[in-house]
């Protein structure tokens, strides 16, 4: 196919109407921001309201009694697309649960916030909360370990994000 037929199979708005029509939109589109409401968050002072199902930062869940639910399955570390999760696995002292993780690391600046790993939990130990303030002064403070993701877990409930098995 040659360029000149191509050219003309492609509707051109050319001249003043195309103009005034373009004119138009950016008009209305000014009038709606002065009358209508403001999209803009007064941020720190005022705060976007997300969904539901926001996938924030990670949290590891634990068990009654302290201990993490994860059972180091490695499912999560499979399913991360972007290869951040590593999990370093360990005998468990308790004979109910066959392995804990001795080491449980996200790199939040390779995380894509897929959610695939709150997906591939078959326990529910990693949650994503709704948390969406992440700010670091340098890398290793983007590496969550196991202790820090727990930590992170003593959110209130409303706070937890996306899970795919709950209902509210």
């Amino acid at each position: 196919m040659n360029s000149e037929h191509y050219a003309e199979t492609i509707p051109q708005r050319t001249g003043v109407r195309g103009t005034l029509q373009g004119l138009l939109v950016t008009l209305k589109n000014l009038l709606k921001g002065f009358v209508g409401d403001i999209p803009t968050v007064q941020y720190p002072d005022g705060r976007r309201n997300y969904s539901e199902r926001f996938r924030g930062i990670h949290v590891l869940l634990s068990r009654e009694d302290g201990s993490p639910r994860c059972v180091a399955c490695y499912m999560c570390a499979t399913a991360c697309p972007a290869d951040c999760i590593e999990i370093e696995a360990a005998e468990d002292p308790d004979r109910d649960v066959e392995k804990y993780p001795r080491e449980f690391k996200i790199d939040l600046l390779r995380c894509v916030f897929c959610g695939l790993c709150v997906e591939a939990c078959p326990k529910e130990a990693i949650v994503m909360t709704r948390n969406y303030e992440t700010g670091f002064h340098s890398r290793e403070e983007a590496i969550y370990s196991r202790d820090r993701l727990l930590e992170k877990a003593k959110l209130p409930e409303q706070n937890l994000g996306y899970r795919p098995r709950y209902s509210p």
